[in-house]
């Protein structure tokens, strides 16, 4: 098999699959990886060739960006290849007068929003580790992100995805047209597809003029209810917020003495709203988030200095025992302060810290448990705790992720989510485009 795949890739392209660089992503307590070799094309062309002969040889493929997933989905299974498309970097196309961009899969997701404010233009969805994630992990997990409240997932900005599908072909559909609508969208099918259903090599983007400077604001109020009131009086303003962040009490006391600005007695609960739309769009959004609040809300001088704290959230619970098991479900907004209030809940009863933290314009909760790595008995909790999390997000009318995808982390919880009929749909795509089940393998299961 190395031979073989030397001969496509060139020999220094072709590494030990137990390489740990490449066997594991972010994700903590999914598996331990393994692969039998890591192979890194540097064009679209030779991923064909590999996938071709990868099918024809009943050899699995995990495609990988730049393992800054949250789920699994780059986590090799035992045998078979990692398929790295890092060396995947050009930028095939750039009309700025047309806002519009071609690049190809290894394309980090910074350069992407370099290039366009370099021209007066943006790319709006902004998922964690700019710097290490790749536009083509970011399409085919559909990331996320703070400011898709506003302007949608990654998926909403995508016009065109050239991809190889098996046994070994390279297909594109969509692409510079602003409007398509011929055929099945196959395009939005392989969007999310977590490597699934193929590879992708390149993806068109569309583009916008840039906003507004952003003008974030911070709210602190005395409880789970009023925090979430506010939410609700932000959205009814009129202006759309390019982001509402929120903060529980147990995230506020762990990170808060980072926080730039004064904490006030009784915080309960943190909105970060942000408005890229101008200041008078700000100062109605700041009448919504004044009323009820525990103090005049804050608007710092430097708003990349909230960003950069909001920014560092995750690392520092992680820190506070060790390590942590941190979930992305989404409820209806209605139901925020439930799932918030449930996620403590769920903690003490299987005896673990717990908090909460997200997008809750999107009603997108990062609910946390956090433990020693070291304790068995405390990663088992927090397992059995994340178990009881996922029942609670279909129970209150939400979705298992709202942004991190399936992967391998939540195997098993789609048909609770949609039933078996809607997962047979599910299942019969995965047959039709990957009939050996080569393609990624063991991810994203009903």
């Amino acid at each position: 098999m190395k031979e073989a795949l030397s001969k496509i890739v060139g020999e220094a392209n072709v590494r030990s699959g137990d390489d740990s660089v490449y066997t594991a992503d972010e994700t903590i307590f999914a598996a331990d990886g393994r692969a039998d070799l890591v192979v890194l094309p540097s064009s679209a062309e030779e991923v064909t060739e590999v996938v071709a002969w990868c099918y024809s040889h009943d050899v699995p493929i995990t495609p990988r960006g730049g393992g800054s997933g949250w789920a699994g989905g780059a986590v090799p299974l035992g045998s078979g290849i990692v398929l790295g498309l890092e060396r995947l970097s050009a930028v095939r196309s750039f009309e700025p007068l047309q806002w519009r961009i071609e690049v190809e899969a290894g394309v980090t997701t910074a350069t992407v929003h370099r290039l366009a404010l370099e021209n007066g233009l943006y790319f709006p969805p902004d998922p964690g580790a700019p710097e290490q994630s790749l536009i083509g992990g970011n399409v085919a997990t559909n990331a996320g992100g703070p400011h898709c409240f506003k302007y949608g997932v990654t998926g909403a900005w995508v016009t065109g995805i050239e991809a190889v599908i098996a046994p070994g072909e390279l297909i594109r559909v969509g692409g510079a047209a602003r409007k398509d609508v011929a055929g099945y969208d196959l395009a939005a099918l392989l969007t999310g597809s977590e490597g699934t259903l193929g590879v992708i090599t390149s993806v068109s983007l569309r583009l916008i003029p840039t906003p507004e400077p952003s003008l974030p604001l911070a709210a602190f109020y005395p409880s789970v209810a009023s925090g979430c009131e506010a939410i609700e009086r932000v959205m009814a303003a009129g202006p759309v917020a390019a982001a509402i962040e929120y903060l529980d009490r147990a995230t506020l006391e762990i990170t808060g003495g980072g926080f730039p600005g004064e904490l006030p007695a009784g915080a309960e609960f943190l909105l970060i709203v942000d408005c890229d739309s101008g200041q008078s769009d700000r100062d109605e959004l700041l009448r919504a988030l004044a009323e009820d609040a525990l103090c005049a809300p804050l608007a710092p001088d430097d708003p990349r200095m909230l960003w950069r704290w909001r920014e560092g959230l995750g690392t520092s619970v992680s820190n506070e025992h060790g390590s942590k098991i941190s979930d992305d479900i989404a409820v209806p907004l209605d139901r925020l302060a439930d799932a918030i209030e449930r996620t403590i809940e769920i903690g003490e009863r299987h005896g673990v810290a717990a908090c909460s933290f997200g997008h809750a314009g999107d009603g997108n909760l990062h609910s946390t448990f956090m433990l020693d790595p070291n304790d068995d008995l405390a990663v088992r909790r927090a397992m059995a705790a994340g178990d009881d999390l996922m029942e609670m997000a279909i129970e209150l009318g939400g979705t298992i992720s709202g942004e991190h995808g399936v992967g391998l982390a939540k195997n098993g919880w789609l048909h609770k989510q949609w039933g078996r009929p809607a997962s047979r749909a599910h299942e019969a795509i995965k047959q039709a485009l990957d009939p050996k089940n080569l393609m990624n393998p063991g991810k994203k299961l009903t």
